[in-house]
């Protein structure tokens, strides 16, 4: 998709459709009324008749008239004070579902009532439109399909209208927004992928080749090196299912390398290929949904490639444990005790509470590998969406200033997040008769008792994004359809170029 800006008027610029982002109550005043005007006053028709409507994500698809589009489509925000970034990107997105089906190659976004809204900052808009457009454009029935007529329409061509703007530096963003989006996707991509299409060997197959492509360095650890670097978290998982286990470390820049902000950051993510529980098996409701338990490792390993899209040699380090969760002759047991990387024995008191195991190995590996800041992504707990829902991811922290540092990029990449206390009391409940730990809590809190967990495998500053609520929708929203959703993509990115060097 071809991204271009101009500094046309709306009703100059020609396109197979006009996005009209209708924020607040339409006022027939100024370019509106003159859009309206030039098609016929179907604008205002539509306002009257009911068909457009202020409630945010509203729709309404209509004939141009005179205007050189083919048709307008306008979409609703609701009220200009609740337009933020997320909104924005969401419009785009939005935009592309109202239009599955359709057949078209040129869509046309008139930015004024967005950028006003927004106060102002016209650049970002347009850098977070295009990736919305370009989020937009995923539908994961194509993964497999080859045809599908409902799916979101393969645009040549994106415009985006800002009369009076920097068309340049407008460009400039915009293909930054496509790189972010175009990287969302492919996170997206890798998790909706079914369980027999991707074990932790493919998907190590898959990030090598990624790798290769963006001169990035790799390398797979395979069991037999797992074991003898004293990997037991991670084997005790791995070692159940007949697909072996893959450590995936990818780097950008050279080994310990410290970026601008002399950080060498570590971003790990959780890659259960899939997880059946293990021999404390889960339960047979949404249990296919479990194929997107690898979500955390595809949304770093996407989010390194993208990294090195925007900003070459950015140092970056990206741990993905891969593993199957399965009941087997090999299978860890509820009682058995294994020692991790870090020394600490753990006592496996429930082995469908395996993510937290393989995430503390690669944590450990990561701080060997000169890691002095870690975020950990993880599909962790159905606790988080029982307390957070779908829209916003839990987070914890041991550093307050490194986990507002995190929280800010979530703010720039106009995601939703809330952090959480770690509670050192509920520790009681994690003490294990044999070991140092059991690695599942009893009683209320596990959502903390989680973090706790973790938190015993960082001794650098550590964030855990627990994304178990957001990975993934179960229903349609107007701006996303089911399946994965690439959250924490956007924020890992932004985390990541805020230290690349300008020089």
């Amino acid at each position: 998709m071809r991204v271009r800006v101009t500094t046309d008027q709306p009703w100059d610029v020609k396109a197979d459709v006009l996005l009209i982002p209708i924020v607040g109550e339409p006022a027939f005043e100024g370019p509106l009324a003159e859009i309206d005007r030039r098609s016929g006053g179907e604008i205002q028709t539509l306002l009257t008749f009911g068909e457009l409507r202020t409630k945010r994500w509203t729709s309404s698809l209509a004939a141009a008239g005179s205007l050189p589009a083919g048709r307008i489509l306008t979409l609703s925000t609701g009220p200009a004070e609740g337009v933020d970034r997320e909104t924005v990107t969401h419009v785009g997105s939005a935009a592309m579902h109202r239009l599955a089906g359709r057949h078209l190659a040129t869509l046309a976004v008139w930015m004024t009532p967005l950028v006003e809204a927004f106060g102002g900052d016209a650049e970002t808009v347009a850098g977070l439109l295009a990736r919305g457009v370009t989020e937009g454009a995923f539908d994961p029935k194509t993964i497999y399909l080859e045809t599908v007529p409902t799916a979101p329409p393969v645009l040549d061509e994106l415009i985006l209208v800002a009369p009076g703007a920097d068309a340049t530096a407008l460009a400039v963003a915009a293909e930054r927004g496509v790189i972010i989006g175009e990287g969302a996707n492919l996170a997206r991509r890798l998790s909706n992928r079914a369980a027999n299409d991707v074990s932790p060997v493919v998907l190590a197959e898959e990030a090598w080749a990624l790798a290769e492509q963006h001169g990035l360095w790799i390398d797979v650890i395979g069991p037999e090196r797992a074991t003898e670097l004293g990997m037991g978290m991670f084997m005790a998982v791995g070692r159940g299912s007949d697909n072996p286990p893959r450590m995936i470390v990818m780097r950008s820049g050279e080994a310990g390398q410290k970026d601008a902000l002399g950080r060498h950051l570590a971003i790990i993510g959780k890659g259960v290929c899939f997880d059946s529980g293990g021999t404390s098996i889960k339960p047979a409701d949404h249990m296919e949904e479990m194929k997107m338990d690898k979500t955390g490792a595809c949304t770093v390993i996407a989010a390194i490639v993208t990294v090195a899209r925007l900003a070459p040699g950015t140092p970056l380090l990206a741990v993905a444990p891969a593993v199957e969760n399965m009941p087997g002759p090999h299978s860890t047991r509820p009682g058995d005790l294994v020692r991790a990387l870090n020394g600490k024995w753990v006592d496996i008191t429930n082995t469908d509470a395996e993510g937290r195991l393989i995430l503390g190995d690669a944590m450990t590996y990561a701080e060997q590998l000169g890691a002095t800041h870690l975020v950990d992504v993880a599909t962790l707990t159905g606790a988080v969406s029982r307390a957070l829902g779908d829209l916003v991811t839990g987070v914890f922290g041991t550093d307050q200033a490194w986990t507002d540092t995190v929280l800010k990029a979530g703010v720039r990449a106009g995601e939703r997040y809330w952090q959480l206390p770690l509670v050192d009391e509920y520790w009681v409940d994690m003490e294990s008769w044999y070991g140092d730990m059991i690695n599942s809590g009893s009683g209320e809190g596990g959502l903390v008792k989680s973090g706790l967990f973790l938190r015993e495998f960082a001794t650098k500053p550590w964030v855990h994004l627990d994304i178990a609520g957001t990975a993934y929708f179960r229903k349609a929203k107007p701006w996303a359809p089911r399946g994965s959703t690439g959250v924490a993509h956007a924020t890992l990115v932004e985390l990541a170029l805020a230290g690349a060097r300008t020089a």
